[in-house]
């Protein structure tokens, strides 16, 4: 499903090839947790050069409900996106409830932070709940741990995510999923030895393509950038490299530096439903009073539509008055924004100019 067309020392330019489309590498995956972009239509995303975008099995399962799903002809279907979907199993926001959830070797139980209903999965039944939304890419169950904890309980953990990513591996290849793909995920936390250690086995079991979980869950971004690293170079070279959770420019940057290919984060919409759009000169908070009379555009290197056709003044001026498509306005712009830095780190790693790229990026948008 992945071919590598170049390499800029470790920069990658690549292309997944899946059902329902291509995606070029490095790619950002905007995320619709419950098969929605918030506040954001699949034309506009269409619209803004999307090629991927990211749902959530667990919330999947609780709302609608899987037997919904699968009646309407699938994920796609169900909510109008012809391209590409990649379908977390959930397991971060099921180990994100830890008064609510019981974990041991056969799975995971938890109670629904919607209505309090128990539940139990099994890792078959993740890949059978993904199987049935019919999503591109699928991930296994995987138990992440906390940051901080100790060296003994993120062995543990990436001991449980191993024996999960091997039954996941079997009941996938019964299911004759055919053209969907099951991706395996790596822990460790921040122990370099526990890291190479789960990358080699995870490998060994044989994926379609590779994650680093875990991360992105408190720890400094220098321990970030240095998992990445380290597992990056564990990983075959003809597969795709997933960076679950992490999306701040910077860290896109630094990741794809090491040889990160794929990326998912709500940063761009989170930010943008609270009134912060990033720029090419940085972030900028549009509540703010020095916007008043603001007739500029949010960036005035932004092609668009919220910068095309709407000044700082105005957009201040809905989120202000709470008007809805204030929050829609920026959340498209954050999002274009960071498709539209993908679209330049390709080009540069195209042009072996990755590195130089970085640097004059990380300037502008830093100083």
């Amino acid at each position: 499903m992945f071919t590598l067309i170049k390499k800029d020392e470790k920069a990658r330019l690549g292309k997944l090839t899946t059902a329902h489309g291509e995606v070029q590498t490095p790619c950002f995956m905007t995320v619709g947790t419950q098969g929605t972009v918030k506040g954001i239509s699949p034309r506009n995303l269409e619209e803004i050069g999307a090629e991927i975008v990211l749902s959530n099995a667990y919330h999947l399962f609780l709302r609608p409900g899987t037997k919904v799903i699968k009646k309407a002809g699938g994920l796609h279907k169900f909510m109008s996106w012809p391209k590409p979907i990649l379908t977390d199993s959930g397991g971060f926001q099921v180990f994100s409830l830890a008064a609510l959830r019981k974990v041991n070797d056969q799975g995971v139980e938890f109670q629904s932070h919607i209505d309090g209903a128990k539940h139990f999965l099994t890792p078959e039944d993740v890949v059978q709940i993904q199987n049935d939304l019919g999503s591109d890419i699928m991930m296994p169950l995987d138990e992440c741990a906390h940051y901080p904890c100790s060296e003994d309980h993120a062995k543990v953990a990436m001991e449980r995510t191993i024996q999960w990513a091997k039954r996941s591996q079997d009941y996938f290849l019964k299911l004759s999923a055919g053209a969907q793909h099951l991706f395996g995920i790596v822990q460790g936390a921040t122990y370099e030895a526990l890291r190479k250690e789960c990358a080699q086995r995870i490998v060994e079991i044989g994926f379609d393509g590779y994650a680093i979980g875990g991360v992105s869950v408190g720890e400094p971004q220098d321990l970030i950038y240095n998992i990445a690293q380290i597992v990056a170079e564990v990983l075959p070279q003809e597969k795709p490299r997933y960076m679950m959770g992490v999306g701040l420019p910077e860290d896109l940057l630094e990741s794809v530096e090491r040889g990160v290919d794929m990326f998912d984060c709500v940063v761009p919409t989170r930010y943008g439903r609270n009134g912060t759009a990033f720029t090419s000169e940085g972030k900028l908070t549009i509540r703010n009073a020095p916007y008043i009379e603001d007739f500029g555009p949010l960036d005035k290197n932004c092609s668009c539509y919220a910068c095309k056709n709407f000044s700082r003044a105005y957009l201040r001026h809905l989120f202000n008055t709470e008007e809805i498509l204030g929050l829609q306005l920026v959340s498209l712009h954050n999002i274009h924004f960071f498709l539209e830095l993908m679209r330049r780190i390709r080009q540069a790693i195209a042009e072996n100019k990755f590195s130089q790229f970085k640097k004059e990026f990380l300037n502008q948008y830093e100083n």
